[in-house]
């Protein structure tokens, strides 16, 4: 079989790099950007007015096409293409970039477009920068983030451009993604076949990434080659790849946007969901301290005193990854969170001392009662304090009655126990005690 063996000679650049789409008629996903009389069309339209340029923000997960819809842009509208990238520019390199593009409007006719990439790791002076060039339309801007532009991109610069939200590449994408790699000329030319079981893997390990989807297939044609075998299978697929790499940004939104989904599922009170969430972050390698702490948070927020236990385990978990590490800590990790998920949930106690501080924010406070107030000190007898306070051990039922609370909210309930597990009891229990220190209520 050697004679036949396939062969991918010559091919130098990255496949998705050989990939990338010419115009916006090749790109794959996004049809929501892309209908006819949209934004990005009009913007690569060649009879658009060299002075009408709108800039826009392009906002996504890596691998949706950023940098491809950029350069697809100024490739059809016959633009000048500049790209930057905000990790190594400064702001000379913006002005620079700024003075070229006025040179060859002004004295050329030409428009350029720039391309900068990461636009929220630019500081504000940088950002800054920008504005000249946006405003006078000396250049169209197409930035790219993944990172939310509410919060990271100047509100002037944000309110000048059009802002576009990019989406993870489908399944139908991604299939149609590979078969495109799998014979066009610019791919693989069509030499070996990939199985359907071979795209599924794929699509699996990519995550909607279009440039993960053709790293991984050109790893498999490389194993493949190696092996000389003419089909990729999806054995050789997994033996390309090690492990499927998520999508997570421990610094960006898909870290904030999985914790997030996390502690809401353990809050629902599904603990599949729950251990989905956590797999996630720790396959990613999130921090297992961060991810105990926030359940240590969950179980005194959302529990509380519907299973008491629930912060115990939580801070034992905390004390436990903390002492054995990982990837052993995953355990206990799981143990407390299918002992959270599938725990009685309250907030009562979270909404009391949240309850209390808006009134002590907003002036509730009054004097202490007198019975109440420290009577260790000379002369505080004198003033009557401690004068009249009931000690509860002295009384028969262990409660005195008599007023804890301010004049001012005397009659202020802050925790309202909830029928829930433990709290159940509590409820009860509590009704008795507030009929003794608060007969009036």
């Amino acid at each position: 079989m050697t004679g036949d063996a396939p062969s991918l000679a010559g091919t130098t650049a990255p496949l998705a790099v050989r990939m990338r789409p010419r115009s916006l008629d090749e790109v794959v996903g996004q049809r929501h950007l892309l209908r006819p009389g949209s934004p990005l069309r009009a913007l690569a339209s060649p009879e658009q007015d060299a002075r009408a340029g709108t800039s826009v923000i392009l906002w996504g997960p890596p691998g949706t096409g950023k940098t491809t819809l950029a350069q697809a842009i100024a490739h059809t509208s016959g633009k000048r293409f500049t790209q930057l990238s905000a990790i190594s520019a400064g702001v000379k390199d913006v002005r620079q970039v700024m003075d070229e593009a006025l040179t060859q409007r002004d004295l050329y006719g030409i428009q350029s477009v720039l391309f900068l990439d990461e636009i929220h790791r630019f500081t504000k002076a940088q950002q800054d920068a920008l504005l000249p060039g946006v405003e006078n339309g000396w250049v169209t801007l197409v930035a790219a983030t993944t990172e939310n532009p509410s919060f990271s991109v100047i509100s002037p610069l944000l309110s000048r451009s059009l802002l576009l939200t990019l989406q993870p590449l489908d399944e139908a994408d991604l299939i149609e993604l590979i078969d495109r790699a799998s014979t066009d000329k610019r791919g693989l030319s069509g030499v070996f076949e990939v199985a359907d079981d071979a795209k599924r893997a794929i699509v699996q390990f990519s995550s909607g990434d279009a440039r993960r989807a053709l790293t991984t297939l050109e790893a498999a044609a490389a194993a493949a080659q190696a092996s000389e075998q003419t089909t990729i299978d999806a054995e050789i697929v997994t033996s390309a790849s090690d492990q499927a790499l998520l999508r997570y940004d421990r610094d960006g939104d898909e870290h904030y946007d999985v914790i997030s989904a996390f502690i809401k599922s353990v809050r629902g009170s599904d603990p599949d969901a729950a251990l989905h969430y956590l797999a996630r972050m720790i396959v990613a390698g999130e921090d297992p301290r961060f991810i105990a702490r926030r359940l240590i948070v969950l179980a005194s927020e959302d529990i509380g005193l519907a299973e008491p236990r629930g912060l115990e385990m939580a801070v034992a978990a905390a004390d436990a990854v903390q002492l054995i590490g990982m990837p052993e800590g995953r355990i206990p990790l799981a143990q407390a969170t299918v002992f959270l998920a599938t725990a009685p949930k309250s907030n009562a106690a979270y909404s009391g001392i949240n309850a209390a501080i808006a009134d002590v924010k907003a002036g509730g406070i009054g004097r202490v009662p007198k019975h109440l107030r420290d009577a260790h000190y000379a002369g505080a007898k004198r003033l009557g304090h401690g004068k009249g306070y009931k000690y509860p051990h002295d009384d028969a039922r262990g409660v005195s009655e008599q007023q804890y609370l301010p004049d001012e909210l005397s009659q202020r309930e802050y925790y309202s126990p909830t029928r829930f597990g433990e709290e159940r009891e509590i409820a009860a229990r509590l009704e008795k005690l507030r009929a003794i220190t608060k007969p009036g209520t």
